[in-house]
């Protein structure tokens, strides 16, 4: 799993804000979307859910050391 996510910080870094903020808003609906689907049937893999939210963590967590300065 630490491989994975050492790889999707790659990417993140190297998106420009405007890319990050896109990729953020279009996590956030598709998690919208499985938590629905969730609700009404059980998924085939509910740790999709988890994975997207931290994912979405992630990418804050890049937003926000950029608006720092970090």
């Amino acid at each position: 799993m630490a491989k994975n996510s050492k790889g999707f910080n790659q990417n993140l870094a190297d998106l420009n804000d405007q890319d990050l903020k896109a990729r953020l808003s279009e996590d956030k609906l598709r998690l919208k979307k499985l938590e629905f689907a969730h609700a009404i049937s059980p998924l085939e893999n509910p740790m999709s859910i988890r994975n997207l939210r931290r994912d979405i963590s992630r990418i804050q967590t890049v937003i926000r050391k950029r608006a720092l300065g970090i």
